[in-house]
Formats: C-alpha cells, sequence, structure tokens
C-alpha cells in the first residue's frame, strides 16, 4: 500500500520569482523522503471553510538538509484564484494542511541520449526534479540517483518575459532550455510547440500546460513517431480518487472509458488519450 502522509506543514519561505507566480517552501520530511517527480500533493488553508476543499499542486523540488537527508517540498504556482492568492500571503512560521504524495508520477526512462521537456503556462513546475533525476544529480522516494538519460532539454513556453519562472534553476539542474514567448518579448516567437518543431527530436516527450498545447503536442509526436507522456492540469476536488471529479477519457479495446486524472494519472501516455468524441 502506498504511504502518504496527511498533516500540518509549516511554511519555511514563501518569495516571488516572477509575475504573480511565487515558490513556498513547506517543511514537511514525511513527505518530502517519498514524493517524486511528477507527483502531487494537495494544499488546503486550516481554520477556514471558504475554500472548502484543498487544491493539488505538483512537486517543484525537494530540499535537503546537511546529511542530505529531504525534508522540505518547494511548491511553485501562479495567483490565478482564492487559494493561491491565499498561498501568496503566506509567511513563514504559518501552516497549511497538506497530503501526499499523491499520483503516479514520471516515468522511468533508461538509456536514451535525448528527452524534451515541454512546457506551456505554469506547466514548467514539475520538470526541475525530473531534470535532476533524468541526468543522476538527485534521487527521489528513497531510490538512489542513477544517471538515465544523456542530455534534458526543456522547451518553455509563456505569455511573456516577466511570466518565466524557474528559467535559472532549470540550467543549474543540467537541462538546456529553449525558451518561446507570445509577444517575442523573450526566446522564440510564438508557441512552444512551433519551437520545439524546429529543434532536434527528442526520443521521448514529456508535456504539461494548457489543453490546447497537450494537444498538439501529442499530434505532433504521433506524426514524429516518438512517445510521449503527457501531466494532465485537470481540476481536482480531493485527489486520492474518491470523488471522480477530476475523469479524463482514454482509448480502450471497447472504444473508450473514464479514468481518474489523481490515481490513475496525472501523467498519461498520450496516445492512450481521447481529447474529445470523434477525436483521435
Amino acid at each position: 500500500m502506498t504511504r502518504l502522509f496527511h498533516g500540518a506543514a509549516v511554511v519555511m519561505a514563501n518569495r516571488p520569482v516572477a509575475r504573480d507566480t511565487y515558490c513556498i517552501r513547506l517543511q514537511a520530511p514525511e513527505l518530502a523522503r517519498l514524493i517524486r517527480p511528477g507527483q502531487f500533493l494537495m494544499l488546503r488553508l486550516p481554520g477556514t471553510t471558504d475554500p472548502l476543499l484543498g487544491r493539488p499542486f505538483a512537486l517543484y523540488d525537494t530540499v535537503l538538509d546537511a546529511q542530505d537527508q529531504a525534508v522540505a517540498v518547494d511548491i511553485v504556482y501562479l495567483v490565478v484564484g482564492k487559494v493561491t492568492g491565499l498561498l501568496s500571503a503566506l509567511s513563514a512560521g504559518d501552516a497549511v494542511e497538506a497530503w501526499g504524495p499523491l499520483g503516479n508520477g514520471f516515468p522511468e526512462l533508461i538509456g536514451l541520449d535525448h528527452v524534451g521537456l515541454v512546457a506551456g503556462g505554469i506547466g514548467q513546475t514539475p520538470f526541475l526534479a525530473y531534470v535532476r533525476q533524468l541526468l543522476g544529480e538527485r534521487g527521489y522516494g528513497g531510490r538512489m540517483a542513477q544517471r538515465a538519460v544523456t542530455q534534458v532539454s526543456v522547451y518553455y513556453g509563456v505569455r511573456t518575459a516577466e511570466l518565466a519562472a524557474g528559467v535559472d534553476d532549470f540550467r543549474a539542474a543540467g537541462a538546456e532550455v529553449h525558451l518561446a514567448t507570445d509577444d517575442g518579448s523573450l526566446g522564440f516567437r510564438g508557441f512552444v510547440t512551433q519551437l520545439l518543431e524546429q529543434q532536434e527530436r527528442p526520443q521521448h516527450l514529456i508535456g504539461c500546460g494548457p489543453e490546447p498545447m497537450m494537444k498538439v503536442l501529442a499530434a505532433l509526436a504521433e506524426r514524429w513517431g516518438t512517445p510521449c507522456h503527457l501531466s494532465l492540469e485537470t481540476p481536482m476536488a480531493c485527489g486520492a480518487g474518491i470523488c471522480f471529479s477530476c475523469v479524463t477519457r482514454v482509448r480502450t479495446d471497447d472504444g473508450w472509458d473514464y479514468r481518474r486524472v489523481c490515481v490513475d494519472g496525472p501523467v498519461f501516455d498520450a496516445a492512450s488519450l481521447v481529447w474529445k468524441e470523434g477525436q483521435t
């Protein structure tokens, strides 16, 4: 049975990293030791019923102490609603209710020369820990560090330069970073998938971002014949598969069926997803 942490997590820091974007550091040693790249946790503000439900947040990275033991988690988030607005007002010493790790995490890749991570909007947030895992810089979830691939490229698109968050972190972790903005204020002018098409093809693609971007990435991967996994940004209520509020459609032998993103995902093989009725 999967181990799960559920309890109070104390805020160690909460700092801005881009426009309307923050990195919150939570002291939660048990959670930090268990969680793996691509998994997520649910956060809820204690002592209030407005909002009542928690919200899902991807692991950005874990934080190590002087003995290289994971003691905290970093979460990068964009302020878009009530919960994230309240989170941005928290200071060191405050506490949140947290439960996790949740979800299946990113695939265990091994022996590849080049992996491409494609992010749109705030979709870069699950990728820092994954870069470090793939390049053998860090181990997660109690596993030893082991280099799995030769090169990791991050293709990251945002509306404008002020929204780009974590670029220096990805470069420091050893990733090759390619940037795109809608307005041309940073890097390539256009969509991140258009940028990707101009680059050397990775042997495996991993995507996270808005649904329109993910659809285009899935189609591009199919055209290239490149394996692709997508981390879905589906709204969730419980995070544990109880409420069935976060379902997505996947292909089956009989056509299609629903799967719960929180427990069957959030990472799915792109080829298995059915975006809408009649669309392949």
